[in-house]
């Protein structure tokens, strides 16, 4: 073994942040070199600047490497991966050749909270240390101009860039900014000019470098939100709604328009989850419960959040302060702080091919395999599969009680169609006429025969 594999070795137990696979799997060590002195230098190379526990990861380097016999001493530089180089079917964005990642806050109805919990997101995200930018992409009910207080805003041109605002370390770019500095007014404009005017702000913005980019959306799933999904290279999105089942129905909805467009959904955040009295400390679900529920057992999404009705958010946002700036340390903060890591946690995991979800496929000798990503494969009765469906049609959205009579389901039933559904699930469709089959990775896998022996 020649001297630059004993070093990559020497740190394949080190696991990389937000990801089930080690710094060399992964590819993270660039430029290793070393001497006959016993000098060893290398880059670390992270998925962002601001991945958790870098300086910890740093010194388990130095210390793995340290542990060779012939090793005097370990340099490590530590840099970010470059982003990807844009789908060149989508349009030239020049403002955006230098953004990391962007992240898409969406809603599939309005009223919910979708750019308080945008606007939040973002400022966790910068007090992690990464550089940050908001874009307010709701050019109808545009809330930048309320909801954060710049000093400066008046916009102006540099070159073939328009100069985005700042507040408290954070870009920002708003169509309410525009009007405002026109004079008010509202916008009143058919869908292909909205979606001109948003693609012209958002790419001709001069954000610079930028780990993350968070777009608020506009609510809804129809041209304008499918067409600049489509124009721009969206990292991952988050979904934000309330407990109510009529937003759970637009949930799925949401869900379902980001996998047609191969945007996984990575968080929903519940707002309005529940109220907790100051009185009794008891937690009242004025709206109800079990949507997050739902959502983790059909989809298997695991980051989900709940924000309760917390006045001070309405207060704060009113007055252009995001509630994570204003009480840095109390539990909002604490909260948003928690969601900020998990779409970290998974966007690394993206990026960086430390996430990957089973193949799905249909054996007639040995029905549904599930073919694990370590090579691993289980098995699972295709009409035991089909018993499991927690669709509305089998099963009562929120009560849980069977609809489906599992004796219907004959045996010899067999899928017609199989195809994922954003990183966590499964769609299929069977030969009985019913297509409304989503299943999560965890439950094909609870469902599924143990490995033999």
């Amino acid at each position: 073994m020649d001297r630059n594999d004993q070093i990559r070795d020497s740190m394949r137990q080190i696991i990389s942040p937000g990801s089930d696979k080690d710094i060399v799997s992964l590819g993270l060590i660039k430029k290793l070199q070393h001497d006959d002195q016993g000098h060893v230098a290398f880059t670390l190379e992270l998925t962002t600047a601001a991945v958790p526990h870098r300086e910890q990861l740093k010194k388990a380097c130095e210390e793995s490497v340290s542990k060779i016999p012939w090793v005097t001493s370990v340099s490590i530089a530590m840099s970010a991966q470059p982003r990807a180089k844009p789908n060149p079917l989508r349009v030239k964005s020049p403002g955006l050749d230098h953004v990391k990642h962007i992240i898409a806050v969406s809603s599939c109805k309005g009223g919910v909270g979708k750019s308080t919990t945008a606007v939040n997101l973002a400022y966790s995200l910068a007090k992690r240390g990464d550089k940050v930018g908001l874009f307010d992409a709701d050019i109808y009910g545009p809330s930048f101009p309320i909801l954060v207080s710049p000093r400066e805003t008046e916009l102006y041109m540099r070159g073939e860039f328009i100069q985005p605002l700042e507040y408290e370390g954070v870009l920002l770019m708003s169509f309410g900014f525009v009007a405002n500095q026109a004079g008010g007014g509202p916008a009143i404009m058919r869908g292909p000019m909205v979606t001109q005017v948003i693609n012209q702000l958002l790419t001709t913005t001069e954000w610079g470098e930028l780990d993350y980019l968070v777009i608020d959306m506009p609510p809804g799933t129809g041209d304008i939100q499918l067409t600049l999904t489509q124009l721009i290279p969206i990292t991952a999105a988050v979904i934000v709604t309330t407990p109510q089942q009529l937003s759970f129905v637009d949930v799925v909805k949401g869900i379902q328009m980001f996998d047609k467009l191969k945007v996984p959904t990575v968080a929903v955040v519940e707002n309005m989850s529940y109220f907790q009295c100051p009185n009794c400390a008891s937690r009242h679900y004025i709206f109800g419960q079990g949507a997050r529920k739902k959502l983790t057992e059909q989809f298997g999404i695991q980051n989900t959040f709940e924000i309760p009705l917390y006045p001070e958010i309405a207060r704060l946002s009113d007055s252009g302060t995001p509630v994570v700036l204003a009480d840095k340390d109390g539990v909002m903060a604490s909260l948003y702080g928690e969601i900020a890591s998990s779409v970290v946690q998974e966007i690394s995991k993206i990026t960086s091919g430390g996430f990957a979800p089973p193949a799905v496929e249909f054996d007639p000798d040995r029905g549904m395999i599930i073919k694990l990503s370590n090579g691993d494969e289980r098995t699972c009765s295709p009409a035991n599969l089909r018993r499991a469906c927690r669709c509305a049609h089998c099963i009562e959205e929120f009560s849980g009680k069977k609809i489906l009579d599992p004796a219907s389901i004959p045996e010899s039933i067999t899928p017609t169609h199989i195809s994922p559904m954003g990183n966590y699930a499964v769609a299929i469709s069977w030969s009985d006429g019913h297509s409304s089959s989503i299943y999560s990775y965890d439950l094909l896998l609870q469902l599924a025969e143990p490995p033999a022996g």
